[in-house]
């Protein structure tokens, strides 16, 4: 079952990543399949923002400068916020296993990742909310 128009529109996915370039192409693919999309250059900066309370959907590298991807979510969970959670990185084999000790992550993406991919993800994300 996938959202309507109208449903995704009011929809707001978080992405953070630090690198301009990767931010900005996610940016572009997200709205593009109808959703509201907020931007952010590192895992502090989607905290400090306060974020977490209007994001129902999070896209985050892992390996960023600061605090990981993985350290921003397990901040999140500490604090009571359990935002579906999209992964994308250029390692891999660094990622953390899919599994029921953190039910909000539900995919981890190479980069670059596949387009209709990431969208089935976040569809698959928003589905997990409910």
């Amino acid at each position: 079952m996938t959202q309507s128009p109208q449903t995704r529109s009011a929809t707001i996915i978080a992405i953070v990543d630090d690198d301009d370039s990767v931010r900005s192409a996610l940016n572009s693919l997200v709205r593009s399949g109808g959703y509201k999309t907020r931007t952010y250059c590192s895992a502090l900066e989607f905290l400090d923002a306060n974020a977490s309370t209007e994001t129902h959907c999070l896209i985050s590298d892992i390996q960023m400068p600061g605090m990981s991807g993985v350290e921003m979510l397990e901040q999140l969970i500490a604090t009571g916020f359990h935002i579906p959670t999209i992964f994308i990185t250029a390692y891999p084999a660094a990622a953390p296993p899919l599994g029921a000790h953190t039910p909000e992550l539900v995919a981890c993406l190479p980069k670059p990742c596949d387009g209709d991919r990431l969208l089935n993800c976040i569809e698959a994300a928003l589905l997990q909310r409910h």
